[in-house]
């Protein structure tokens, strides 16, 4: 079977996973009567709900004489580390890119990985049915971004298919009239222009996994390229570390990829990929080779942590009312089975407590993590997001961003000045149809707590993208995404109307009527130059006497809705958020009020 090696790559929301789950049903990989969601390969609930690929997945078709191995890879930043893995599973790619929206920083990023692999690029103008689709003006953005990175002359010759794969449509012209059903011209060019995948069997066997997975039945799963020679089942092996240790082992499991289906086999040949258990701690950029043929094969890297945060066990009263899981123990079981199959993940036990430090490549990435606990019925707590600050030739230095922001030409001031405010250095800025491209060049800590900012000053209609650039000397300055202050409650019972409607002009409140809170529980944003001690569970005094006046109905301002990310961004280093199947709420880490007041003004008194 002779075999083809792509992966799919372009900006987040370009409409990889759509164009997947097309190919899947032009090649007829799927029974006519079997029921398929869209974005098939997006197996995760978040994954279909936020509409994004999270991790890499390999998938295996069958088109003509050929199988044609596609990977599927995130467009996020936060999960770029994996499309650099992927890479030197391929023979070439499909840039996606959206009809309208053209090249964005992420489409960059993964097309220069993909140059410097020297990967044949075939792109793909996706939604080319949008009314606002400018097929013409994008093809010469692509071109102007391949000259841009340096690609060679057989490079810039790249073949186009243009597509519509929500319609299920391609073609190899930007005429909408000459689309037609089916993605054949797709996968007639793949066949056409992405050389074949090395066949050398008989050579010594050489396999390198660049992608981990993780089952409860068989342990830790590398998924990696055969470089050459042939796969068995029960067959003796050995690992050769990334130290150059030596680990023999045998291959218990070999599975090829069909489908969404992992597929059990007795051998695989070089030039697939496959994924393999057998070794419990079997890691990203390991070589498995044969006992009397030692290979090493070059290292992979893997992108490291440029986050982290505090994860620990609930400290609040309510610890235990709603989730399931809340020990020690299955909270670190939980955190370092995850790292069995995320690379970038990193975690670490804070000695003589019940805390973890988790890192990882930015605020979406350790969210997710965060809201896959949630469902799965744990309870913990976790601190503010911070940067990771390394030393680099004696210099403390911090991770730095490439920032683009689309935005309309009336709110251009507002989004300077917020980036200016957090020390973000103006690159590049240029305007088209009243839409203006700005381009930053901004440290990592001053786009935590951003977004909600930036939507309020673009009233909503910006769009800022980030990747990251590089580690920096570090800016000697205060805080430079500090957020105002907060009221918290002094006692523990049920919210009233009466007393919120007491404090709500002296912030915005996070809590209604009705819900019952806990001393050292923040219940609002507040609008003064310190945090507020409120007393929200008092209630009116009743007496036999009436009043002359009617009783007025108590008539309060809706309160505000924070989403995950939203309280990550918006906690301070003395404050946690505190995670709940059903609940997601506020807390100071020290929750006894005069005990708090004690401790801020010994720390003032330092300052």
């Amino acid at each position: 079977m002779k075999i083809k090696n792509i992966a799919i790559i372009a900006h987040v929301d370009h409409g990889k996973t759509t164009l997947v789950d097309k190919l899947l049903q032009s090649t007829k990989t799927f029974r006519d009567n079997e029921q398929i969601a869209n974005c098939v390969m997006d197996s995760n609930d978040i994954e279909r709900e936020r509409g994004i690929t999270i991790l890499a997945k390999p998938t295996g078709v069958y088109y003509k004489d050929y199988k044609i191995n596609i990977l599927d890879t995130p467009g996020h930043a936060d999960f770029s580390g994996e499309v650099e893995r992927i890479m030197g599973m391929v023979d070439g790619v499909l840039l996606v890119v959206d009809a309208y929206e053209g090249t964005m920083p992420q489409t960059r990023f993964v097309l220069k990985k993909a140059l410097e692999f020297g990967h044949k690029v075939i792109v793909v103008i996706n939604k080319i049915d949008k009314d606002s689709a400018r097929p013409t003006e994008v093809i010469d953005e692509v071109l102007d971004l391949f000259i841009d990175l340096g690609a060679d002359e057989d490079q810039l010759d790249f073949p186009v298919v243009y597509t519509s794969a929500a319609n299920y449509t391609s073609s190899l012209s930007s005429d909408i009239k000459t689309q037609k059903e089916g993605m054949e011209p797709l996968l007639d060019m793949i066949i056409k222009e992405i050389p074949e995948a090395s066949n050398d069997i008989n050579s010594p066997l050489a396999f390198q996994p660049a992608l981990l997975d993780y089952n409860d039945y068989v342990g830790r799963i590398g998924i990696g390229r055969i470089k050459q020679g042939v796969l068995k089942l029960n067959e003796n092996v050995v690992c050769v570390r990334t130290d150059g240790k030596i680990t023999p082992f045998r291959i218990q499991k070999i599975f090829s990829f069909e489908g969404i289906k992992r597929v059990e086999v007795e051998s695989a040949y070089a030039g697939d990929i496959v994924g393999i258990a057998g070794l419990a701690d079997i890691y990203v950029g390991e070589t498995i080779c044969e006992m009397d043929n030692l290979i090493t094969l070059p290292l992979i890297h893997v992108s490291e942590p440029t986050v982290q945060m505090n994860f620990g066990t609930n400290t609040s009263p309510f610890v235990g009312r709603d989730g399931k899981i809340v020990t020690a123990r299955k909270i670190e079981e939980r955190l370092f089975r995850e790292v069995q199959k995320d690379v970038s993940l990193k975690v670490e036990r804070i000695d003589n407590k019940e805390e973890w430090i988790v890192s990882g490549r930015g605020e979406l990435h350790l969210s997710i993590l965060i809201e896959n606990l949630r469902r799965e019925g744990f309870e913990f707590q976790v601190s503010r997001p911070k940067v990771i600050i390394k030393e680099i030739n004696g210099k403390k230095c911090e991770p730095y961003e490439d920032v683009t922001v689309d935005v309309p030409d009336e709110y251009v001031g507002n989004v300077i000045e917020l980036l200016g405010n957090r020390h973000g250095n103006l690159i590049s800025m240029s305007n088209k149809d009243g839409q203006t491209r700005i381009n930053y060049d901004i440290p990592s800590r001053g786009l935590i707590g951003l977004s909600t900012e930036f939507l309020t000053a673009t009233h909503g209609y910006g769009i800022l993208n980030h990747t990251f650039s590089e580690y920096k000397e570090m800016i000697q300055t205060e805080d430079i995404n500090r957020r105002g202050h907060v009221l918290v409650s002094t006692n523990a019972g049920i919210a009233t109307a009466y007393a919120i409607g007491g404090i709500e002009d002296r912030g915005e409140l996070f809590i209604e009527p009705g819900e019952e809170v806990y001393e050292g529980m923040i219940v609002g944003s507040c609008n003064r130059e310190e945090d507020l001690a409120v007393n929200v569970t008092r209630s009116k005094q009743m007496t036999n006497q009436r009043s002359s006046n009617k009783d007025n109905t108590v008539v309060l301002k809706a309160k505000r809705i924070l989403s995950l990310e939203n309280n990550l961004e918006f906690i301070d280093d003395d404050e946690l958020v505190e995670i709940t199947p059903h609940f997601i709420r506020l807390r100071k880490v020290i929750l006894d009020t005069i005990d708090r007041k004690k401790y801020d003004a010994s720390k003032k008194k330092k300052d």
